[in-house]
């Protein structure tokens, strides 16, 4: 054979090599997930964006066909299983289920990261909300949020409210509230939400804003006076509840969000049906009601909706903390 014929037969075969280059890729990113993909979530079982995790993973798993795992990595205020994403290979099997906490506050307030909180995920989709609600001790003599405002300003610096630490997510929106409440109120930080609950049901503190799935039974058994939600439509599951913005703090919208993030990396078709896959579990009619009937609000997204969205709440807790005068640790 001549040498010249080898060379025509070896281009021939490396043109065709090249031709189903093309269509693997395609069939290796259509075949995702092939395996299971490890969720993390920042922060212990039990709570709200837990229980919202759970949902989402469960609802990923029926429809991709592959195990979507949850794996609790607490601490640090999210950081630590936020770290493990930043370092994980960005190929789809290890997500993060992001909470307004780990995702908006960290990067807001946190020195010092071993990872760029924004530059190391890439965001894939909201997923859902929790309402927040205003509630205070019910012997206090208010009986809705401008009885409870008069009061406050009536009493400056002689009442105050709860939360689970410094610079978190309810400290910060707490703090907007007395902003444009223009009230004097008093901080008190606890090592958890639970335990200034107990504390606003003693009378040691007058209210705190905590997620409404978390105050729902106190509220429907006459143990906490809710006084307004933070969202700017009413919550499913407390109808009778004005919004702030009802009441008269203007342009007041808070959730407590929940989004999932990947590796910065991640191919965008992993990324995008992920997104595609959300957005219709969340227009799903049995899901939402799932959702719905403990007080979560279904949302879903495209990536750069979550994206642009996401940077909004970085800015807007960045502003609270400079407006608050507010001193982070160095």
């Amino acid at each position: 054979m001549k040498p010249h014929t080898n060379a025509i037969r070896l281009l021939g075969l490396a043109l065709c090599v090249a031709g189903l280059a093309a269509p693997l890729s395609v069939l290796a990113q259509e075949a995702y997930p092939a395996r299971p993909v490890r969720m993390l979530v920042p922060f212990a079982p039990g709570g709200g964006i837990d229980f919202l995790a759970r949902v989402t993973a469960q609802e990923l798993s029926d429809r991709l066909g592959q195990q979507f795992v949850i794996e609790n990595q607490t601490g640090g205020g999210g950081t630590i299983a936020s770290y493990t994403l930043a370092n994980a290979k960005p190929d789809g099997y290890t997500i993060i289920f992001q909470s307004s906490s780990s995702a908006a506050v960290v990067p807001a307030t946190a020195k010092n990261l071993r990872y760029d909180p924004i530059k190391a995920f890439a965001p894939v989709s909201l997923v859902g909300g929790l309402p927040l609600v205003l509630v205070v001790n019910k012997d206090l003599p208010v009986t809705d949020f401008k009885s409870f405002v008069e009061f406050l300003r009536n009493n400056p610096g002689k009442h105050s409210y709860g939360t689970a630490g410094p610079a978190t997510a309810i400290h910060l929106v707490t703090e907007l509230f007395r902003l444009g409440s223009k009230t004097e109120i008093l901080h008190v930080p606890y090592r958890g939400m639970n335990p200034a609950t107990q504390d606003v049901l003693a009378g040691t503190i007058s209210m705190v804003i905590d997620a409404v799935p978390a105050q729902l039974g106190r509220i429907k058994g006459g143990a906490v006076r809710a006084i307004a939600v933070t969202a700017d439509k009413r919550s499913s599951v407390l109808p009778d509840v004005p919004t702030m913005q009802e009441s008269g703090l203007k342009d007041f919208n808070f959730l407590f969000w929940g989004a999932i993030y990947a590796p910065a990396g991640t191919p965008d078709a992993i990324v995008q049906r992920l997104a595609n896959t959300i957005g219709e579990m969340m227009r799903d009619e049995k899901v939402v009601k799932r959702l719905k009937d403990v007080g979560n609000e279904p949302i879903g997204s495209t990536p750069a909706e979550l994206d642009k969205f996401w940077k909004s709440e970085i800015d807007l807790y960045r502003r609270i903390v400079t407006d608050a005068g507010i001193k982070l640790d160095q």
